[in-house]
């Protein structure tokens, strides 16, 4: 389990009156809300007798069991043992760090120095729609998934690319850094597919960039700055699920923007779905024999650099920047 950094594990909103369980690299987390209000974050599984918190319910800022009753305050300190007489024992349900950010939860199992980074328009007055996601993959799969500008050719034909068979020769940059590691396409025109004709105008540049610890980010630039954005916060929730939790961002445009957010979230939506089927069922055969590595293609343009970072290494492009010409 990654260490000292922030991971967004699900929207403020779902955690209101009751505890809500969710999954961090393998570890069942309860989330419930404190007496001051704010998050709370717990292992969830009561230490009596292992029962899970979440199937509880939370009275007065606490957590209680579903099993004996045991009750634990936000810092997981057992509060009340129902039946017993005297000082209670010392003991905790161990404790995360939790914050909220952006309508967003975001746990970590040290502490961050920082607050958590939220997108690439913290800050910037735009319109912003978050949505989550669950797919049956790995986190190298899905990140390198949504950065991968050659697929949606095949998998969002007609909905991010248009029917036709035209393609534009398409300068690609690679840079990096300690932790991240970033593509940048100039040289394409606008794309036909229904998302970039509904709310896209002319295309300057398209950036797609990797962050540890499982950020993967999209930016679309007109010749007025980007039109659109998305920041997904991916993260290994069990050895057969990638959790997100994700923002879909554009500017204002004098009240246009609002208009396009109405379509840009469903949209988006179809093409998530779209993602998933795929990445599910080659996670399906990746499991079959005969044992496999899959190839690493020449337009697996940050694969390899995503799987660096993943494993805690600086990406090549951080001492070698690159550039190659792709047809997209």
């Amino acid at each position: 389990m990654t260490q000292d950094v922030w991971q967004a594990v699900a929207l403020s909103r779902a955690v209101r009156q009751t505890p809500k369980r969710v999954l961090l690299d393998g570890v069942p987390v309860v989330l419930f809300r404190g007496r001051d209000g704010a998050i709370a974050a717990l292992h969830d599984r009561c230490p009596h007798r292992f029962a899970s918190l979440s199937e509880g319910r939370c009275l007065d800022g606490e957590i209680q069991c579903p099993y004996h009753g045991w009750r634990f305050a936000s810092d997981g300190r057992c509060t009340a043992i129902p039946g017993h007489v005297g000082p209670l024992p010392t003991l905790r349900a161990q404790a995360l760090t939790v914050t909220e950010a952006e309508g967003a939860i975001f746990l970590s199992t040290g502490t961050p120095q920082a607050a958590p980074y939220v997108h690439c328009l913290t800050g910037q007055d735009v319109i912003t729609r978050r949505v989550t996601s669950a797919t049956r993959s790995t986190l190298i799969d899905t990140a390198e998934n949504i950065l991968d500008a050659t697929h949606t050719h095949f998998t969002h034909r007609g909905l991010l690319r248009g029917l036709g068979t035209k393609r534009y020769a398409v300068d690609v940059a690679i840079t990096g850094g300690p932790g991240w590691v970033e593509a940048t396409y100039t040289g394409e025109d606008r794309q036909q597919g229904l998302i970039s004709k509904l709310l896209e105008g002319a295309r300057v540049r398209t950036v797609g960039r990797y962050r540890h610890p499982g950020i993967a980010e999209l930016e679309y630039w007109g010749p007025n700055g980007i039109v659109l954005a998305t920041t997904f916060h991916l993260r290994q929730a069990d050895a057969e699920t990638v959790e997100g939790v994700g923002w879909l961002m554009g500017p204002k445009q004098a009240g246009l923007g609002y208009l396009k957010a109405l379509a840009f979230k469903p949209m988006f939506r179809l093409a998530l779905d779209q993602d998933r089927r795929v990445l599910s069922r080659a996670f399906d055969n990746a499991r079959l024999l005969p044992t496999a590595r899959p190839v690493i293609g020449p337009l697996d343009i940050l694969r390899e650099d995503i799987a660096r970072i993943a494993a805690g290494e600086m990406p090549k492009a951080a001492q070698t920047p690159r550039r190659v010409q792709i047809a997209l």
